[in-house]
């Protein structure tokens, strides 16, 4: 048994493997009548701790009863990602999720440079954040000012890389680990060691594998806990 009807209710931390494709918002969209069906507790309180982008994979955790209360708590935890930078072009989201334009040559990009712009965005500094971002704006997620067309000035925030590891430089792709702290914009990372490099850059893939201590390997995978969910919820039905 993946967890209990009284863990559930009482209040868990659930480490799930977040799907490429799939929306924090979709996840616990999923998952909130199974586990109200699970508990017998039709307003059992369902939500998660650091949103996940659509593009990107790992972990997300979901929080369920007394433990939604602690979400800040969790959101305020420094993150750890694995991923891919791109050079050679630039996008207007910053990843994939808009046209890769501007291409540009980056044969004259070496490893060294590579490990400069690494050492260059490492520390506490002011971070641009996407314009394609949840951040809101007179109300409003700036992208959906972004994906109309409309321009809207982003703030600087404060962030801090504590450790930003070149895993390998297969030009144009740059394979890395990030330790960082909350609010950090890891495809604004991308991004900028594009503009440092010369060459534009972009994030073409991103996975979170810790927050705070909680490890992506301690998680579940969304299809595993949704099949967990239907046989328990199947054969409590078929003993009532």
């Amino acid at each position: 048994m993946l967890f209990t009807p009284e863990e559930i209710a009482e209040g868990k931390f659930l480490l799930l493997n977040k799907p490429l494709q799939w929306t924090s918002h979709d996840v616990i969209a999923r998952l909130r009548g199974p586990l109200k069906t699970f508990t017998g507790n039709k307003k059992l309180k369902v939500g998660h701790a650091g949103t996940l982008d659509p593009l990107a994979s790992g972990l997300l955790i979901v929080l369920t009863g007394k433990a939604t209360k602690r979400a800040d708590e969790t959101q305020n935890l420094d993150k750890e990602y694995t991923g891919i930078i791109t050079l050679g072009g630039v996008t207007a989201s910053y990843d994939l999720e808009t046209p890769v334009e501007s291409i540009t040559i980056t044969e004259h990009i070496t490893d060294l440079l590579v490990q400069q712009a690494a050492q260059h965005f490492t520390g506490a500094f002011m971070q641009l954040p996407p314009a394609h971002s949840s951040i809101k704006i007179q109300g409003k997620p700036a992208y959906t000012y972004a994906r109309e067309g409309e321009e809207m000035k982003m703030r600087p925030r404060p962030i801090e890389i504590f450790q930003f590891e070149i895993i390998a430089f297969r030009n144009p792709h740059i394979d890395f680990r990030v330790h960082c702290s909350k609010g950090t914009y890891i495809r604004s990372l991308a991004h900028d060691v594009g503009q440092f490099l010369g060459c534009g850059g972009y994030l073409s893939a991103l996975c979170r594998t810790k927050i705070g201590n909680y490890h992506l390997e301690n998680a579940y995978t969304l299809d595993t806990v949704i099949d967990f969910l239907r046989q328990s919820n199947q054969h409590l039905h078929q003993s009532q």
